[in-house]
């Protein structure tokens, strides 16, 4: 009888690892929209940095510094703080403002204040081991005209099982010699979220 018994338990054990939970994988494009929970996400970073980049540098500070100077705009991406009730990912956004400041070819970028740090050392490094031909200059740096720096914040209102989110990004322009702010800009996303009863 003992027997039986853990021969049919083997064979239970067996059966349930053999059918355990499947995983299943689909392929999809990075620019598909997939706002599965309604949090922030990649598709929100995507969108407002394209538009509010896009309106950066189409505004009046744009043409009088070129008047001003006859070049284009040096600019530094500062600190995005995320104020928000959850978690968001703000250098994933930083880097997609990056990618939209230098493919708009109106202005010049330089790295940020991590990467030169880096930048710096293998500067630093090459004048001990580079020959003095290929030995990049120190103190050559391009200097920045202008930081862009802001703010993530939420909020969020719920009833029973429906939830309206409500992102704000906050971005400023700022010289970084006088101080001044040359430009403030915000967009906003609201969602609304409906959950089942069933499922919380």
């Amino acid at each position: 009888m003992n027997r039986m018994i853990l021969i049919m338990l083997t064979l239970t054990m067996l059966f349930t690892l053999a059918c355990g939970p499947s995983v299943k994988v689909q392929r999809t494009s990075p620019d598909e929209v997939t706002d599965l929970s309604g949090r922030w996400n990649d598709t929100d970073a995507n969108l407002v940095a394209a538009e509010m980049i896009k309106d950066v540098v189409n505004r009046p500070w744009y043409d009088e510094f070129l008047k001003k100077y006859q070049r284009n705009p040096v600019i530094i991406v500062g600190t995005v703080r995320n104020l928000s009730s959850e978690h968001i990912e703000t250098e994933t956004f930083i880097k997609d403002m990056e990618r939209e400041l230098i493919n708009s070819g109106r202005v010049k970028f330089v790295a940020s204040k991590g990467e030169r740090l880096e930048i710096r050392e293998e500067k630093l490094d090459q004048q001990t081991y580079a020959s003095a031909e290929t030995a990049k200059k120190l103190a050559m740096e391009t200097g920045a005209d202008f930081v862009l720096q802001g703010s993530i914040k939420t909020i969020i209102d719920k009833v029973d099982n429906v939830t309206a989110k409500y992102y704000q990004t906050d971005l400023q322009l700022i010289n970084l010699e006088s101080s001044e702010k040359a430009w403030i800009g915000t967009n906003k996303i609201k969602k609304i979220v409906t959950r089942s009863k069933l499922g919380g």
